[in-house]
């Protein structure tokens, strides 16, 4: 991966990201030159003076994007208001959950994003989906042609968002493929957690559950086909999303886009100081997510957090991808999930290495050829399924 910054794996990450979503390298170079030797005291000192040093390079974006749309260039506008949404999103993730500015930075971040969608007319729609008393926020990105379309609900993992996963352009590949795709920030995770206050669980059916009825419900005005919907889930999410294959059958596959068989027992090794951590202010972070009190607390409430009993009750199509040299989770995890999921029909573990890249967490160094890779299954695997009915 590349490394921006020498001696911090997390920021360098986030560059790493930005750079594989669309950032220019010119203004990401600009982003992070500031703040080279803050990166140097690790990964939690300077992350405010980081956000700092990326928000003014998105401030002279929304500078120019603004006098653009008022110009009548509205694509050139669009797509500033992309950039100008990427480099805050990216600097926003990297904050300490107490610092003040934080939900103001990620608002910021879906409203320039929005403005993107508006100025280009991208056939995205903001949705609100009913959960238990509140709701869960999530984006629809519709597949062109009639539908009704198959659809891939997307989940995100411990630390990104619903708008990240518009970035990585996946959604787009699946559209492109006929599929449309719901980006959804489940509880703990971006719109969900910051704004909502839903914290995480380890028993994700009951999300699924919940968002396959909202499909159900909207299936006509969403030109979606109810029977033909998939999971994909990245990092954290390649346990979020097995899980609720294995327990809602509504499901008709699966993609752990980076295993995550145990995530309880990464959290011990953790603790030990064994790989490298997701975010700065780790523990802080968890917290937050799992609605915890402290370490202990975080530590009981996720000690259910594995696949161990559950991968063997995964009965439909399952991808699962990793990178060898992942230095979050192990690929020994992605190797247990296979192994384990003796029950699904399709089950397919793909693992990236040098020398064809990808071979970080979630194949982050190398995220758009991957990415491509787990649209073509899909859209493959609902082919197939399609043809057996």
């Amino acid at each position: 991966m590349f490394m921006y910054f020498p001696t911090n794996y997390v920021w360098s990450m986030s560059v790493v990201a930005t750079l594989n979503n669309g950032g220019y390298i010119d203004e990401v170079d600009r982003a992070c030159k500031p703040v080279l030797l803050a990166s140097q005291n690790g990964d939690d000192t300077g992350t405010e003076e980081l956000y700092a040093s990326w928000a003014a390079v998105a401030d002279r974006l929304l500078e120019k994007a603004r006098a653009d749309e008022t110009a009548g260039r509205r694509i050139g506008a669009g797509q500033t208001y992309y950039r100008a949404s990427l480099y805050t999103s990216q600097a926003e993730r990297l904050q300490s959950p107490q610092w003040e500015g934080r939900n103001a930075a990620y608002q910021k971040s879906i409203d320039l994003l929005l403005k993107h969608v508006e100025l280009c007319g991208v056939p995205l729609t903001p949705v609100d989906i009913p959960y238990e008393d509140s709701s869960l926020p999530g984006y629809f990105l519709r597949a062109p042609g009639e539908g009704p379309h198959p659809v891939v609900i997307q989940w995100n993992g411990l630390d990104s968002t619903k708008e990240m996963m518009y970035y990585s352009g996946f959604p787009q590949m699946l559209a492109e493929r006929g599929i449309s795709t719901l980006m959804v920030d489940t509880p703990g995770s971006g719109e969900a957690l910051r704004l909502r206050g839903l914290t995480a669980r380890y028993d994700t059916e009951a999300w699924a559950a919940a968002i396959l009825d909202f499909i159900e419900t909207e299936a006509g005005s969403l030109g979606a086909d109810p029977d033909a919907v998939g999971i994909v889930g990245w990092s954290l999410g390649g346990y979020y999303a097995p899980r609720a294959a294995a327990f809602e059958k509504r499901l008709k596959l699966a993609v752990a886009w980076g295993a995550n068989h145990n995530w309880a027992e990464v959290q011990h090794r953790r603790r030990n100081r064994e790989g490298e951590n997701p975010v700065p202010h780790y523990w802080d972070h968890v917290c937050w997510v799992w609605g915890a009190d402290d370490v202990e607390d975080f530590m009981d409430k996720t000690r259910h957090m594995h696949l161990d009993g559950v991968a063997e009750q995964i009965t439909v199509p399952l991808l699962i991808t990793h990178g060898v040299g992942d230095r979050q989770i192990g690929v020994e995890y992605a190797h247990r999930t296979y192994d384990q999921a003796v029950n699904s029909p399709k089950r397919e573990l793909r693992l990236f290495d040098d020398p064809e890249g990808g071979t970080e967490h979630i194949s982050i160094d190398n995220m758009p050829y991957v990415a491509g890779i787990i649209a073509d299954w899909t859209a493959e695997t609902f082919a197939d399924l399609n043809t057996k009915l």
